[in-house]
């Protein structure tokens, strides 16, 4: 797993417009959706060192995006203990609760 600030953490900051603050385990339904909305996580991008997510791996996905895919039925689960709380600005913990993968 990764982050916004590639250390490792959901961690974020005033560089971290997106708000990549949900740590989710991708699923091929969800890298399909975000793709469908012009963002290819799948895709690897060697010049950001950017591998390309597959189902399984885990990734801090904006906060925003992750509440999109929820409502639209798709949105990974979650691994709460590595979310940063600010997620709670665009979600609830009792909608992060019904997706995590940890309790």
């Amino acid at each position: 797993m990764t982050g916004f600030y590639r250390d490792g953490f959901c961690r974020t900051g005033a560089g971290d417009l997106g708000a990549h603050v949900v740590c989710a385990q991708m699923t091929a339904e969800f890298l399909a959706f975000t793709q469908a909305q012009g963002n290819d996580l799948s895709t690897p991008v060697p010049a950001y060192q950017f591998p390309g997510l597959q189902p399984g791996d885990c990734w801090c996905l904006c906060a925003a995006r992750w509440k999109e895919a929820m409502d639209a039925g798709v949105a990974p689960p979650v691994q709460l203990a590595a979310t940063h709380a600010s997620a709670l600005e665009y979600v609830s913990l009792s909608e992060l609760q019904l997706y995590a993968l940890d309790t």
